[in-house]
């Protein structure tokens, strides 16, 4: 693994620096803390504003940092954690954001022997910025096709539940006329749905909320894709970037709208999607079971 920080902006590496400091302050049992994501691999985003819809859009990349422990309680790592964000964030909407996760180091080697590809990513990728040298990563070995089955089956299974109960949510919320908020369930929904696809056919995946880049990830699967998502007229196009936008403008813009015939729409869709998802991954797990 990498093991250096300095082609980053000098504040970025004063910011890390100053967080690997809180994190070892407040959780003694930590024995690596490794940066992953955009920052790991120089493709970040410091900040990016648009307008869309004649509203003013921004973003920035998150750090991404996993702390490894040894022997410590998920929930209270998880809560002094919550606690260094507290401390972190003193200006919220100008600092560069984080997202921490916590996992054992046994779970971890565990992980990474068994091929899953989140923390075999995360371990080519990833820059270690704090290492106790007690323990050591484990290596990825080469799987073979019944565990490829059992892990795209596995992966399948979660991102299609999720997206269910994404679904369920945005419905509900429609029908208590929470359109906005219904979008941003809708949103999630076809999130986990384009994951499920990903993850069964190369258990493989990114976080990614884009989803014209996830749509364009999973075309080459099926050309079913094609006709569930056309964007050949005007109203194609703009029913696709309102669920786009969801993820964000949901959340944190006071003047997002969202008509009802549009969650109505976008519902039908990712029943659509749903359908077509289902039968390819099913498929697809039933050649790896005849591979060899």
């Amino acid at each position: 693994m990498k093991k250096t920080i300095k082609y980053l902006p000098e504040e970025k590496q004063e910011d890390l620096k100053y967080l690997v400091s809180l994190i070892l302050k407040k959780i003694p049992q930590t024995q690596m803390i490794i940066l992953y994501g955009s920052y790991a691999t120089g493709k970040y985003v410091t900040y990016d504003s648009r307008i869309e819809f004649g509203i003013c859009t921004t973003y920035m990349s998150d750090y991404d940092i996993l702390v490894v422990t040894s022997g410590a309680k998920d929930k209270e790592v998880g809560q002094r954690l919550d606690s260094i964000e507290d401390i972190y964030y003193k200006k919220p909407d100008e600092q560069t954001p984080v997202q921490f996760i916590n996992d054992d180091i046994n779970k971890l080697n565990k992980d990474l022997s068994d091929g899953r590809y989140f923390y075999t990513q995360l371990k080519e990728e990833g820059i270690v910025l704090y290492d106790s040298g007690q323990f050591k990563l484990a290596r990825r070995r080469k799987l073979n096709f019944e565990e490829i089955k059992q892990q795209s089956e596995e992966y399948f299974k979660e991102k299609f539940k999720k997206a269910n109960l994404f679904l369920a949510d945005a419905i509900h919320n429609r029908d208590k006329k929470e359109y906005v908020q219904s979008s941003f369930y809708l949103h999630q929904a076809y999130e986990n749905l384009f994951y499920a696809v990903r993850l069964t056919f190369t258990l493989k995946n990114s976080k990614q909320h884009n989803l014209s880049k996830l749509l364009a990830s999973v075309r080459r699967y099926s050309e079913e894709f094609d006709k569930i998502f056309p964007q050949k007229t005007k109203e194609e196009k703009r029913l696709f970037l309102l669920l786009k936008l969801a993820y964000v403008e949901a959340r944190y813009n006071p003047e997002f709208a969202v008509a009802k015939e549009d969650i109505n729409a976008l519902v039908l869709l990712v029943e659509q999607l749903s359908k077509l998802v289902k039968k390819i991954c099913i498929e697809r797990i039933a050649e790896y079971g005849k591979m060899e």
